[in-house]
C-alpha cells in the first residue's frame, strides 16, 4: 500500500497542473473611460482641442468623416484555447460640426457588436462549375492565338 500513495500523489499532482494551465483570464484592450471625464464632455461648450485635452486622441476617427471621434473599450474573456468572449465594450461617439465643435455624444455597449456566421467555408459564384480537367486544359490554345497579341499573328506592328 506505501507504493501506491506515492503513485496517487503524483497523479493529483499532475491533474493539478493541467487544471491550472486551462485557467481563463480577462484582457482590457482599447481607452480605458474614465465616466467622470467622459461625462465632463458637453455639447455646445467643447470643441475639438478641448475634447482632446480631457479624453486625449481618439481610437480612431469616423471613416467617412473625420469630424466623428471613437473611444473604444473592450474586455474579453478567455478559457484555455477557445476564443475570447466579450465581457464588456464601451463605445463613446463624440461628433463635431464644421467648426470643430461638439454636437453631439453617444455611447452604446457590446449591442452594437455584429454576428457573422460563414457560409459552409465556401463563397457561392454564379455560372457553370468546372471539372479538374476542363480547368487544366481548358486554356490550351488561347495564349498568342490570332488577335490577343503578345506574339500572336494578328498583333499591331506585324
Amino acid at each position: 500500500m506505501t507504493s501506491i500513495r506515492p503513485l496517487t500523489l503524483a497523479g493529483l499532482l499532475a491533474l493539478g497542473l493541467t487544471v491550472t494551465g486551462c485557467a481563463g483570464y480577462r484582457e482590457g484592450r482599447g481607452y480605458i473611460i474614465d465616466p467622470q471625464l467622459s461625462q465632463a464632455v458637453s455639447v455646445g461648450t467643447d470643441n475639438k482641442a478641448s475634447v482632446e485635452k480631457t479624453l486625449g486622441r481618439p481610437t480612431f476617427t469616423g471613416q467617412f468623416n473625420d469630424n466623428e471621434w471613437y473611444y473604444v473599450s473592450r474586455t474579453t474573456s478567455t478559457y484555455a484555447f477557445r476564443a475570447p468572449k466579450v465581457i464588456r465594450q464601451d463605445v463613446l461617439r463624440i461628433r463635431f460640426d464644421a467648426a470643430g465643435n461638439v454636437t453631439a455624444v453617444d455611447r452604446t455597449g457590446k449591442e452594437q457588436i455584429a454576428s457573422i456566421d460563414p457560409y459552409n467555408k465556401t463563397t457561392p459564384t454564379l455560372g457553370r462549375r468546372k471539372s479538374f480537367f476542363e480547368e487544366f486544359f481548358g486554356n490550351i490554345g488561347s495564349v498568342g492565338g490570332v488577335g490577343t497579341g503578345a506574339g500572336g499573328a494578328g498583333a499591331p506592328g506585324q
